[in-house]
């Protein structure tokens, strides 16, 4: 979606610009952490290039942060527990979720205070806003669902079955959402003109997609997997293309247009760098050290900034889930991962 917003010209640039680094093993480095605070639940992080933000999430609050300074902006009080983050720049407004009492909060980029509620599937997480329909894409994790919104209005048109429990999702620029299918590890393909789901591709060497992203260029789709693993899908044919291995604990990817790199951002504190080394041709490189329960990401491609949160973790041995790990209050923080030395 980044991508759209910047000229062809721009992107032909920096394309030829990152060939050189994509070419090699990529080198990334903490430049900047920015701490976020209480409340110490986090999801997704999400940036937006036209106002150069990132928002994200925690607890009851979206956190807005100025991508360039780390000065924080703002927050966004929606309440209960927040997941996803829209933004219909156009139109001046932005959309997060209440999980807990099925609404989407509609709130005012400028002010960040809350508009109004949409009410939706009581399990709403992950938000998409897609530039080409001009509509909020409200994926339900738990009811398998998609909420289509117009934000022109703030009304519900319509809500498109999955067939399963959902993840994460991206819009192809072709009339097309791609969906984790998290129940049976499968790319849903949802046409929004239509309203219904046109197409279910497993995923073969996938259990339990979380990320995804896609590659717009050549429409391959990059799909993150709770089994260490990252799928690689034709996004026409839905014909897998390969299986890379990647980090424990995947909950989001990227792809990268400019450098050419997919990445997976993972709970154990690495960052998967997958790369297509010759056409159709994908291998997996060097992963990059973050820091423990980094495991949601966004990214900047005109300067390959990736925006990672987490906070300060101890292990508890012989848990598993939520369990493993307790928190420190109050570290919940922002960091900045920037290519090279």
């Amino acid at each position: 979606m980044v991508c759209e917003r910047l000229s062809a010209w721009t992107i032909a640039f920096l394309v030829a610009a990152g060939a050189a680094q994509a070419a090699t093993e990529p080198s990334y480095h903490v430049s900047k952490s920015v701490a976020l605070g209480a409340p110490d639940r986090w999801d997704y992080v999400v940036f937006d290039a036209g106002a150069n933000r990132v928002y994200a999430s925690h607890g009851p609050d979206v956190t807005v942060v100025d991508a360039g300074s780390g000065a924080i902006l703002g927050t966004i009080h929606a309440g209960g527990v927040t997941h996803g983050i829209g933004v219909a720049a156009a139109l001046g407004k932005g959309y997060t979720d209440d999980s807990e009492a099925g609404t989407v909060a509609v709130f005012d980029l400028k002010s960040f205070q809350v508009l109004r509620k949409i009410k939706v599937r009581p399990d709403a997480d992950g938000i998409v806003y897609d530039p080409q329909s001009g509509h909020v894409l409200v994926i339900g994790g738990d009811s398998g669902t998609v909420t289509v919104i117009d934000p022109r209005s703030d009304t519900v048109l319509s809500t498109i079955d999955g067939g399963g429990a959902l993840e994460f999702g991206v819009p192809g620029g072709n009339g097309e959402f791609y969906v984790d299918g998290a129940d049976r590890n499968e790319i849903v393909r949802m046409n929004l003109a239509a309203g219904k789901a046109d197409a279910h591709w497993p995923l073969p060497g996938c259990k339990t997609p979380h990320g995804l992203a896609l590659d717009r260029l050549h429409m391959h789709l990059f799909a993150s997997c709770g089994g260490k693993t990252m799928d690689v899908m034709d996004a026409d044919t839905g014909r897998a293309l390969a299986t890379l291995p990647i980090g424990q604990g995947t909950d989001f990817a990227e792809f990268d247009p400019v450098r050419g790199l997919a990445f997976s951002s993972n709970q154990d504190g690495t960052l998967s760098v997958i790369a297509e080394r010759s056409p159709g041709k994908f291998a997996a490189l060097k992963p990059i050290p973050t820091q423990l329960g980094a495991r949601t990401m966004a990214l900047d491609p005109t300067n390959g900034r990736i925006y990672l949160v987490t906070a300060s973790m101890s292990e508890n041995k012989g848990k598993t889930g939520r369990a493993r790990y307790t928190v420190t209050p109050g570290t919940v923080r922002l960091l900045f991962l920037d290519p090279g030395p």
